[in-house]
């Protein structure tokens, strides 16, 4: 049962709508799991498009590293042992404890 006030629309066109709503609120809930937005810098619709998908590249990266690298940790685990060793130096295998990874040893990353 949906309620509205618009009793001008077909009730199949309400439920549409729900529907649509639906699949906003759970596009949103994906995006606070998965991805590091704690707050918009902006206010603008292109502002919070370009952080949106900055978000989504940089989750899409992590997996493909994830995968390339063999590695079985979880892709949040991942994400947080890179956003901790961002600035530093250092081999990207080297970042992940040995025993996750499973790449062959003369391959560069």
């Amino acid at each position: 049962m949906f309620l509205t006030n618009n009793t001008a629309l077909p009730a199949l066109t309400i439920c549409a709508l729900y529907k649509s709503r639906w699949q906003v609120e759970l596009f949103f809930k994906w995006i606070k799991q998965h991805l590091r937005i704690k707050h918009f810098l902006g206010t603008s619709e292109n502002a919070v498009k370009t952080q949106v998908w900055c978000a989504v590249a940089t989750y899409v990266l992590i997996a493909i590293v994830k995968k390339e690298l063999q590695l079985e940790a979880s892709l949040y685990t991942c994400l947080q042992i890179l956003s901790v060793s961002v600035f530093e130096k250092t081999p990207l295998l080297s970042a992940f404890p040995t025993d996750t990874a499973q790449i062959e040893p003369n391959r560069q990353l």
